[in-house]
């Protein structure tokens, strides 16, 4: 008799599992196989691959990101030595021979530039805030504000890529497809990472699929865009002609064809294969339930603002991001393009201010009074800062900043943070950190912690290593949490 055998198997898997087997049978009697081979990740519904390391404060995520680096001299981080020194050169021993970008390496001159908005007190806490956010000045109370984040990238590709993967080179998975791939999902309807993009104005930074991208991790982990219009998310619909039983029937058939693959080959990829398909059945009914915001009261649109009427806005992302956390959706990204003023910055930013100021505080407060806001974190902020000096010429009615990633700000909300706070502290020039710096991998540590999760213990092996969202580094700051 002719004997079968799997080709794509090598002699080093075949000793492997066959000397292994038994063993690991035996042992799995007395641990059970949960203990043994891990929990194991669905596409939508279910455990995800570890069990919590801590009591979660935080049970899902809004990440209000704010592409193209906002000014914390004109927004948070009130710096009035600027204003008096109008014009007057950055001192060398501010700067210290710090990297700057190849746009402003050349000045000859680096004069500083105060913001021309105005800042003032808000709050029991005392905050300041720039008159270019009066509805985040309103809810300050409710926000823990850190002024002192740094990064050691300097162009936007990189820091961007550095703030979602942990790293600034391609390949690595994002924050959602970490939290997806370790804590699973809430609802077998809609993926445990949604991405919603909006833009204020042309121009702007070009954002890259790569940023919700599962990177290593099975592919089902991958962040899932939402688009405005008729399509919310691409090819979910069947073809013109495609019954729904039909395409139930192909399924079936699909995932049958799969397995058989799967018994050959064993590649993981296949089964997330097959999920993905699955969770796109189960989708074309939820999704466009979910972002039919049409029904919202008129209430609810004046407190997020006109264009939260309008698909594609940040307002209307930051709604329908309300109506994804009501779906236990774990992790919610919005990416809003537009903030990166080299010049032109007074006229620009009140442009950028205007479409985030209030449905980021309406978010906050509508989260709020829906008991929401206490198991949901929410983070606004960009990839670094910008430059005390200007790039280019000065004057008090235009200027422009160039990228800084010593220090800049971003405040975080509910999920277990500390409210009415402001954690570390700039120098009166707003150049360097001198209290409480937080880095981009301390940020992640601090965020995976609210959720239960030990950033050191959230691993995937690849290529002979294992991998984490931090790297090697990262400190829970404990100081800002609840």
């Amino acid at each position: 008799m002719k004997l079968l055998h799997n080709q794509h198997i090598d002699r080093r898997d075949f000793l492997t599992k066959t000397s292994l087997g038994l063993g690991s049978v035996a042992l799995s009697s007395l641990l059970g196989p949960t203990k043994l081979f891990g929990k194991t990740a669905s596409a939508g519904g279910g455990s995800g691959t570890i069990d919590l390391h801590f009591t979660p404060k935080a049970k899902r995520v809004i990440y209000l990101f704010q592409s193209g680096g906002p000014s914390q001299l004109e927004t948070f981080d009130y710096k009035p030595t600027l204003q008096q020194r109008f014009g007057e050169e950055l001192p060398d021993s501010v700067r210290g021979g710090q990297r700057l970008t190849g746009m402003t390496a050349g000045q000859k001159s680096f004069p500083l530039a105060g913001s021309v908005f105005d800042f003032a007190q808000y709050g029991n806490s005392g905050a300041w805030v720039s008159e270019l956010m009066p509805h985040t000045a309103k809810i300050v109370d409710e926000l823990c504000f850190i002024k002192s984040m740094h990064t050691e990238a300097i162009n936007h590709d990189p820091a961007i890529t550095f703030f979602q993967t942990g790293s600034q080179q391609n390949g690595r998975p994002s924050i959602g497809s970490w939290i997806s791939y370790g804590l699973g999902s809430d609802n077998e309807n809609l993926p445990a990472f949604c991405v919603l993009l909006s833009r204020a104005r042309e121009g702007g930074q070009p954002l890259y699929a790569k940023l919700w991208g599962s990177g290593f991790l099975p592919s089902l982990h991958q962040g899932v865009q939402f688009r405005s219009g008729k399509d919310p998310v691409l090819y979910l619909n069947d073809p013109p002609g495609m019954k729904k039983s039909s395409r139930r029937r192909m399924l079936d058939y699909l995932k049958e064809l799969h397995d058989i693959q799967y018994e050959k080959v064993a590649d993981p990829e296949i089964n997330s294969r097959i999920a993905q398909y699955e969770m796109a059945y189960r989708m074309q009914a939820s999704v466009p339930e979910t972002m039919d915001i049409s029904r919202e009261p008129d209430y609810i649109y004046e407190m997020y603002g006109e264009q939260s009427r309008q698909p594609g806005t940040f307002a209307a992302n930051c709604l329908l991001a309300r109506r994804l956390i009501e779906k236990d959706v774990k992790f919610i990204q919005l990416y809003h393009q537009g903030w990166d003023q080299h010049g032109n910055l007074p006229k620009d930013i009140q442009t950028m201010a205007k479409s985030v100021d209030q449905p980021s505080a309406a978010l906050v407060m509508d989260l709020k009074q829906r008991g929401l806001l206490d198991d949901t974190l929410v983070i606004w902020g960009g990839e670094f800062g910008r430059t005390n000096y200007s790039q280019g010429k000065l004057t008090k009615e235009n200027y422009g900043r160039d990228h800084h990633p010593r220090c800049f700000s971003i405040w975080m909300a509910g999920g277990g943070i500390k409210k009415g706070i402001s954690y570390g502290e700039t120098c009166e020039f707003g150049y360097n950190i001198v209290k409480n710096p937080v880095h981009v991998h301390d940020f992640q540590a601090t965020l995976m912690y609210l959720l239960g999760v030990d950033h050191e213990r959230l691993t995937f092996k690849h290529q002979g290593r294992r991998y984490r969202l931090t790297d090697v580094h990262g400190h829970v700051v404990k100081d800002i949490i609840a």
